[in-house]
Formats: C-alpha cells, structure tokens, sequence
C-alpha cells in the first residue's frame, strides 16, 4: 500500500459536540467527508480514525471502514499516528471529518506532490483570500509561501503587511489562506510527532509552525476551491447552502 486517508473524528468538540454526525442535507458531516474521499484517485484505502462508538457505528453504518483510536489523543495528528503505526504504507494523508466541503482533487494533488517532492516530507492546501474580511479573522490561517512553493510561515495575522497606497492598489500582496488538510510520508510523521512543542507553534496555536521552526519544509498545492470547517452549527448552516448552490450550479 503506498497512501491511506484517515479521517479523524471526535466526538467531544468544545463548540459543538457530536459535530462529525450533525445532520447536513440528509447525511451526517462525516459521511459527506467520506464520499468525497472516497473519490480521490491516489488512495490505496480510507479509513475514519474515531474516539466514539457513536461514529464508528454510523460510519459502518453508510458502508465506510472505521477504527477506534485512543480517546486520549491530544490531535488528529496524534489519531493519524496511531492508525498508520502498524501499516506498511509510505504517504499518509490527514482529512478533516468536519470538512464536507473538501474535494478530492485535493487530495490527489497532496500525495502526487509528496511523490514527486525532494525536499519536502510534508505537505498542505492553500487558497487565495478573495474576500477581504478573512484577513482580520484569526480563525482563517494565512500562509506566506516562497518562488518555489513552500510555505515560509503561517499566521492568524494578515501576513504579509500592506504598506501599499489606493493609488498602488496593482501592487497589493496576494494573500492565501490555509486549508487544513495534510499529507506526510510515514517516517516524518513519526519525526514530527517526537518533536518539541515551539515557541511558535504555541504563540499562533497552530502546530505546522513546529516543523518549520526545526528546519523542516512543507510544500503547499493550491487550489481554486473554498472550504468551510464545521465548528458551530451556524457553520453547518453556510455548508448547507454552499452545498445548494453547488446542485443548482451542475443542473444548470
């Protein structure tokens, strides 16, 4: 087997518990994320990494492949772990359960790059910012990314500074978001999980920057579709709509 999906799903999110199985059009969260998974070319299996048996008996329940993981795992990174520790795999792709927006080219392009990758045992999604507003939103991440397309930093903060006037308006940074989905070969995996929490990593909250601090490159793939993560049922409410929107737009 050469690349796996897991999808890690908890039951006890802060905001929104029991989020994985919330009712979206019909079909719980997680069975959205699944199909769509389920839909990437380069996979060799897909499985969802759980903490609950409340999940794992929906997902066996919609015909997906479940496993039950230590409830006491800190991340999803930790999940990720423990699912492929045993597996005789090289690439492992981290898939968010509360991402039904999430689409399978994305994936692919994830495991394709770290295949093709020399210097580079991680890699991740970016998207340009189009609306203004996501810049002073900490909960959207921004990502700075270098001429040959690695990620030099990630923030909460609009990075990079605009000193750019309105009659400069041509030279304005292109700013990109960050969406969450991973892929790793399996040693780094290992490596990066041995590693120190950072200093910055636990200023920005945000644990990526913890293999930049140590020298580590992360290759970003981007992409020209938006996601939206369900973290509050009002977030499970833009997710039904875009969704509609979606069906309306392949009707027509």
């Amino acid at each position: 087997m050469k690349a796996i999906g897991v999808i890690p799903a908890r039951w006890g999110a802060t905001r929104f518990e029991g989020k994985v199985l919330a009712n979206l059009l019909g079909k719980p969260v997680i069975q959205h994320v699944w199909e769509n998974a389920k839909k990437a070319k380069t996979l060799d299996d897909l499985v969802v990494a759980c903490d609950d048996e409340r999940i794992m008996k929906v997902v066996e329940g919609f015909g997906g492949k479940a496993i039950y993981t230590s409830p006491n795992q800190p991340s999803g990174t930790d999940r990720l772990a423990e699912v492929i520790n045993p597996l005789d795999i090289e690439i492992a792709v981290n898939i968010q359960g509360d991402e039904p927006l999430m689409k399978p080219i994305m994936i692919d392009k994830l495991v394709m790059s770290l295949e093709d990758e020399k210097l580079a045992q991680m890699a991740t999604v970016i998207k340009k910012v189009e609306d203004d507003s996501e810049l002073t939103n900490s909960n959207v991440v921004k990502v700075v990314v270098d001429k040959n397309g690695y990620a030099i930093y990630f923030s909460r903060y609009a990075i990079p500074y605009n000193r750019t006037g309105k009659a400069e308006k041509d030279k304005k940074p292109v700013y990109y978001k960050h969406i969450g989905l991973y892929a790793f070969t399996k040693d780094f995996l290992f490596t990066f999980k041995k590693l120190p929490e950072s200093s910055l990593e636990r200023a920005e909250k945000l644990e990526q920057l913890r293999a930049l601090e140590y020298g580590y490159k992360i290759k970003v793939v981007e992409t020209q579709f938006d996601t939206i993560g369900v973290d509050t049922p009002e977030d499970l409410k833009r997710v039904e709509e875009a969704l509609l929107r979606e069906r309306e737009n392949t009707q027509v």
